[in-house]
């Protein structure tokens, strides 16, 4: 990494529980292609100066994690088709201060559920209704799933998050799908499992489910062994983690912020190096 100098371009990511994935990966691939950038990460007090921070100070790009993915929609000029189709925003990029949101947590999501040849005709448990649930929804419709229940306490957001997509809504696991609260593939889109938070050790689906799924998906990205994703390795199931999400999302900002695409020989590096942690 060069010295901090006056010229250095900078890149933020905004999270109320920061990792260092995000910033081992970016900067490893600018050591790697040789610029004058690097990424740091942040856990802003206030929301709208962390933004206005951004325009203010130049800062290319802004990745955006929970709980702010909905939050910071008021605060761009410009809604990117992938973050205005599902209003919710994960990365923001900076033009001479217009600031123009994206969302790349689609791409990820779509990306892995064809990578792992999931069959459509699964049924499927969304638990949460968050930023990262919207991703999540819109591409399990896009990808032609149709049995899709989620499962969220707060019915406003997510009957409407099942509703907008064409699919189920239950307030608990207890009730969903004739009250077995189980399907073929579950997703957990809550912070449940995330280090540093109150559910770090807490298993975000029961045992039962997990032991009846065929397919399961955390997208807790820290620590990449979830408690969800150690119990489905245990139980021999298909898992796709947090931590794939994480790099693929990571990448679609980097080319969106240095307008460079990586060879998969540097991906791969930058992905090892992150994991090495």
């Amino acid at each position: 990494m060069p010295i901090l100098n006056k010229d250095m371009t900078l890149c933020i990511s905004l999270s109320a529980r920061p990792s260092n994935n995000g910033t081992r990966f970016h900067n490893h691939l600018y050591e790697q292609l040789g610029l004058n950038w690097i990424y740091k990460a942040f856990a802003p007090t206030d929301l709208a100066q962390a933004i206005a921070g951004v325009r203010g100070l130049g800062i290319r790009g802004c990745a955006v994690s929970m709980p702010y993915k909905e939050d910071v929609i008021a605060l761009v000029d410009v809604m990117d088709p992938s973050a205005k189709a599902i209003d919710s925003v994960n990365t923001i990029v900076n033009d001479g201060g217009r600031l123009t949101a994206y969302n790349t947590d689609y791409t990820a999501i779509e990306q892995l559920l064809q990578r792992n040849a999931v069959p459509t005709d699964y049924s499927v448990l969304v638990l949460g209704s968050g930023g990262m649930a919207k991703a999540t929804v819109a591409a399990l419709r896009d990808a032609g799933f149709k049995d899709v229940t989620v499962v969220a306490r707060n019915e406003d957001t997510g009957r409407g998050l099942a509703e907008l997509y064409g699919f189920a809504w239950s307030p608990d696991l207890g009730s969903a799908r004739s009250g077995t609260g189980t399907a073929d593939m579950i997703i957990n889109v809550t912070p449940v499992g995330m280090a540093g938070g109150p559910d770090a050790d807490a298993l975000s689906f029961p045992q039962e489910a997990i032991d009846a799924a065929k397919v399961v998906f955390d997208v807790v990205a820290l620590p990449a062994e979830t408690p969800l994703i150690k119990a489905a390795r245990a139980a021999g199931k298909t898992v796709i983690t947090g931590a794939e999400v994480a790099t693929i999302q990571a990448l679609e900002q980097f080319v969106l912020y240095t307008g460079i695409r990586p060879t998969d020989e540097q991906i791969k590096a930058a992905e090892e190096f992150t994991r090495a942690q």
